[in-house]
């Protein structure tokens, strides 16, 4: 087979076609980047280039209530912000830290019609332009793959707006407060997206990111999800479909007591298959490899183990490639944990695993 660009590659992989090779597409920690560039990875060059993964290019809108930011506090090891989304967040300036949520503004119902109204105003604003008209050429005279981002669910409710606690209250004792924030994220992710579209830019996937588990368990039932949730993953789905775009659901943490309904609403892609969580690619793609195309699954907790991860992945990737239907990548991203004498050893592998 010929020598296919990323997007050729990446749209044979959703629908579980033959390739030239898997294709190749992960994330690495700002840290990682800058301890590669230490161990002799050329600075002026993307890491992404360097080791020939296949590019990805998401775009991103801004559906949030758009609260003003405000900077509240600062000094040398962090700094006290408010968000977009109404929160008061601590990020730390270490590379690759964990902002921590302070307090929620929008945490609970009554604020929420507050925050709906502010959700539609001057969508045009939110939309990166002055990006797209910049880029675009250069996207497809690369031949780059091209997702919008819509930005909906449990994930964004949780993590950026209402709080944890508030929002797995709120699926038992007002669901109809949740799935109204549901509707409406997804809702303003839609109008924003089709006004790219409608502009004549032309993209080829709709990805969204829901995490809707973590080490050994979802945060809510199967039941829960088919109820509350479900709908709007559907709908994004079906958007996408009557507009040609592929879909891709990216959810850390153990979500397979969800994967039959997940399957059920015509997504072609799960990522990133979290081995630490609990997830199981292989035993995934024998269960659900005749629908659904696979992302990722390779523990990167064993990266920084040269032997243990080349076992890893000479287990997996033929199970996994078999059919058609697999991305490699990592289980989440690539940690600062990664030498860059690993991460050669590791990409010249997958190329090698991943020939047809």
């Amino acid at each position: 087979m010929a020598i296919l660009t990323s997007r050729e590659r990446i749209l044979r992989t959703y629908k579980r076609q033959d390739v030239d090779r898997i294709a190749m597409v992960d994330s690495a920690w700002a840290g990682t980047v800058k301890r590669w560039k230490e161990e002799g990875m050329p600075d002026n060059v993307d890491w992404q280039d360097y080791f020939g993964y296949d590019k990805v290019v998401k775009i991103n809108c801004n559906n949030s209530p758009n609260y003003e930011g405000k900077t509240i506090e600062e000094n040398d090891r962090y700094k006290i912000v408010t968000t977009a989304w109404g929160q008061t967040i601590k990020i730390f300036k270490e590379l690759d830290s964990t902002p921590q949520v302070l307090d929620c503004y929008y945490c609970t119902s009554d604020r929420w019609e507050e925050a709906k109204e502010r959700m539609y105003k001057d969508l045009d604003s939110r939309i990166p332009w002055e990006r797209l008209k910049k880029e675009y050429p250069v996207w497809k005279s690369e031949g780059r793959f091209l997702q919008l981002v819509a930005w909906f669910g449990f994930d964004v409710t949780h993590s950026h707006m209402v709080g944890t606690e508030e929002v797995l209250i709120g699926m038992m004792e007002e669901p109809e407060w949740i799935t109204d924030m549901f509707d409406t994220y997804l809702d303003v992710s839609l109008k924003l997206n089709q006004k790219i579209l409608d502009a004549g830019y032309k993209f080829d996937g709709l990805f969204w990111y829901d995490d809707m588990g973590y080490k050994g368990t979802s945060f809510f039932s199967a039941n829960t999800y088919r109820e509350l949730l479900k709908p709007y993953h559907k709908k994004a789905v079906d958007w996408a479909h009557e507009r040609g775009l592929v879909t891709e659901l990216h959810s850390c943490g153990f979500i397979e007591p969800l994967l039959d309904d997940i399957v059920d609403t015509g997504v072609e892609m799960l990522n990133p298959l979290e081995i630490k969580a609990g997830m199981n690619p292989t035993r995934l793609k024998e269960k659900y490899g005749g629908k659904l195309a696979f992302h990722g699954g390779i523990n990167a907790q064993l990266w920084d183990n040269i032997d243990a991860v080349v076992a890893e992945m000479e287990c997996i990737i033929p199970i996994m490639k078999a059919g058609g239907g697999y991305v490699f990548a990592s289980d989440h991203s690539i940690p600062n944990s990664v030498s860059f004498e690993n991460m050669k050893i590791i990409t010249e592998l997958a190329k090698k695993l991943g020939k047809n």
